[in-house]
């Protein structure tokens, strides 16, 4: 079954956006950005809130720009040719290799995993994350931390009274400083798994 990941930017103090909105101190450096080109191999679909939509709407006509350079292009043709699904109540048009989500976001996500494909279904968007996260369908937490504290915004983790057990399984630190912690839900087995195992069937 393909993987749900959450893959975003983060200060030191979990937010991925500033209090006013900005994020300027997500600029990644070369290392860091080849990270990012190799981790979107991975995806077969993307998950994007409306505002994260406009933000990388940018990518759709970067190749117009004579200044690009080579790792800017090679982002710009993956993502262009990635899938993406958005979800939004105010757009009725979207642009390039992108739909608008027909369904709600767990309906959408059990029709994606069911359809034949390969690569993550990843999701972006702290509000679209929540939202998954509180339907627990995200497997796994793919967190890139900057040495910033910005003393509040758009927090990371969602901020819902419920406990998710996660496990590391791997972990980069980039000569910037920048960390990147990769962690996987922990699925508690079932009360019926639990009662066959305490009858030891």
């Amino acid at each position: 079954m393909r993987s749900v990941t959450y893959s975003m930017s983060t200060s030191l103090d979990g937010y991925i956006v500033g209090p006013d909105g900005g994020f300027d101190w997500t600029g990644p450096d070369e290392e860091v950005f080849r990270f990012w080109i190799d981790e979107i191999r991975e995806v077969g679909v993307h998950l994007l809130g409306r505002r994260l939509y406009e933000t990388m709407l940018y990518w759709e006509t970067a190749d117009q720009d004579a200044t690009l350079d080579d790792a800017d292009r090679e982002w710009t043709e993956l993502w262009n040719a990635l899938p993406k699904v958005v979800f939004s109540t105010t757009q009725s048009t979207v642009q390039g290799n992108a739909r608008l989500a027909s369904e709600g976001l767990a309906e959408e996500i059990e029709r994606l995993r069911a359809e034949p494909g390969e690569g993550d279904i990843a999701i972006g968007g702290a509000t679209l994350a929540a939202e998954a996260a509180a339907s627990g369908l995200i497997d796994e937490y793919r967190t890139v931390v900057y040495p910033v504290l910005v003393g509040g915004g758009a927090p990371y983790f969602p901020r819902g009274e419920r406990r998710v057990d996660l496990e590391l399984v791997e972990t980069r630190t980039f000569s910037s400083g920048v960390v990147y912690l990769r962690h996987r839900v922990v699925r508690q087995p079932s009360s019926a798994g639990n009662r066959d195992e305490r009858a030891g069937r």
